[in-house]
Order: structure tokens, then sequence, then C-alpha cells
């Protein structure tokens, strides 16, 4: 077994389609639960580190490696520094990695829910060219989608249109404003008073 098929098995669960897949394992990808947290932490946190150390550089000849790298970069430091500076900590790693994988069209070798985690990363960058750039690519899964799971792939496309939005107004995600120590305009803490501000 290749070192990263524990996180991948952990993360997509058994084999099915996107939407028994993302059913399944929604409330891990999305909820907010400190068992999940400490769980994360138990199992995976040592490959963190690793990776934010620039150690797992192997990982990346192979799709599924390097769809388990961005996954150890941009998902789980969010899960296991929730509501601390750390949560954000692999996202300037995961950037270029995605990049380079994008080249070398790793995305096109993974299942359609595995390029869902791929294209998160540019959904969580506070730039605006590459959240233009998450939402194409939602819009591609959502054209690629197969009738029945073209609902699943139209929510992620509205989350990253969302996303999207938020930048293009702001500049930055202002509900990291707190945890990074920035201070946010009288706009943003408008904006933070209004339901699903948040994500």
């Amino acid at each position: 077994m290749s070192a990263w098929q524990p996180l991948l098995d952990w993360w997509f669960g058994t084999e099915g389609s996107a939407t028994e897949v993302a059913a399944a394992r929604q409330g891990l990808w999305f909820g907010k639960r400190d068992s999940q947290d400490r769980e994360a932490e138990v199992r995976f946190g040592a490959l963190v580190e690793q990776a934010l150390a620039g150690e797992l550089q192997g990982w990346t000849d192979d799709p599924q490696g390097w769809l388990a790298q961005l996954i150890l970069l941009d998902q789980l430091p969010r899960m296991i520094f929730r509501d601390t500076p750390r949560a954000f900590a692999g996202d300037s790693l995961a950037r270029p990695l995605l990049r380079d994988g994008l080249d070398r069209g790793w995305d096109r070798r993974l299942t359609p829910i595995q390029r869902v985690f791929a294209y998160l990363v540019f959904e969580h960058a506070e730039d605006l060219p590459l959240q233009d750039r998450a939402v194409e690519f939602f819009a591609d899964l959502l054209n690629e989608a197969a009738v029945d799971e073209r609902p699943l792939f139209a929510n992620f496309l509205d989350f990253a249109e969302r996303h999207q939005r938020v930048i293009a107004r702001f500049g930055r995600f202002p509900h990291r404003n707190a945890i990074l120590g920035r201070a946010s305009t009288d706009e943003e803490q408008a904006f933070l008073r209004e339901p699903g501000s948040r994500f």
C-alpha cells in the first residue's frame, strides 16, 4: 500500500458514485466536530507537519499522491489547527503544488469527487484570478457530470461562486480577520453579521 492510501481511504471512504461518497463523507469534509479534528491530528498530524516542511515531494509523482498532499496542506490544517493562524499555514504551499499538477494533467487522472479537493485550493485563495479559475473548474465538473450527479456538482459550483463574490468585494475573506489578527472594516463587520458569511 502506498504511503498516502490510508489518508485517501479515510477522506473518501469506500468506492461509490460521487453522490454516494459525498453523502457518506460530507460531515467529515465540511462539518466542525472536535472529535473529527482530533482524529485528523492523531492519524495524520505527523504527515501534515511533513507536508508543511516540504518533506513529501516524492508524493507528487503520482496523481493520487499529489491529491493526498493537497489534502494534507489545504484541508487537514483547517481541522487540526482550527481557529488559529496555522489553519491556513499550508495554503501558500498548496497553490504552486496545484498549479504543477494541473500542468501535468494530474487532475484529469482523478475521479470527479477527488477533483473537488484539488480545486478547493484555489477556492480558498484570497486572490481573485485564482477564484475565477476555481469557478471555471467547478463549472467544468458540473458540465461533465451525469444527470443524477448534477445537483451535487451544482452545489459545489454555487459555493465556489459565493467565495468568488466575497473576494471580488473585499479582496480577502473577512471571517479570517479575527483569526489572523487583521482589523475588519465597517463594511466587513456588517457583512459578517449576515447569515452564511463565514462558510
